[in-house]
């Protein structure tokens, strides 16, 4: 008779969860609500035309960020899955870049006035 643990056993006590500790939700938690508060107050910030969509996304970048990794546990997570988020995420952005390619280019069927 064999002492041998069963496949399910062994594939059980191989996969870890990670739990963060209530200090470290509540510090992301106040870090998100720190940059929404910067996210409005940069509203009320008069910054150039271009740069205001820059600021305003690369902020909602960084909060994006924090929600992934930390609440969803995609740090700890296998590297799989985290390739499988940075892989849509480049597929995003080309669908966005050959239809602005297409949008941007295009002649105006009927000329302004």
């Amino acid at each position: 008779m064999s002492t041998a643990p069963h496949s399910s056993e062994a594939t059980h006590s191989e996969h870890h969860h990670h739990v963060s500790s209530a200090t470290f939700i509540w510090l992301i938690g106040t870090a998100l609500f720190v940059l929404t508060a910067i996210t409005v107050g940069v509203h009320f910030i008069h910054i150039p035309a271009p740069w205001n969509i820059i600021v305003a996304i690369g902020v909602a970048v960084v909060k994006a960020f924090l929600v992934v990794a930390f609440f969803m546990n995609l740090y700890w997570d296998s590297k799989f899955n985290s390739l499988l988020l940075v892989m849509s995420i480049v597929f995003l952005v080309l669908l966005f870049g050959i239809t602005l390619l297409d949008t941007l280019f295009r002649a105006d069927p009927i000329p302004a006035f």
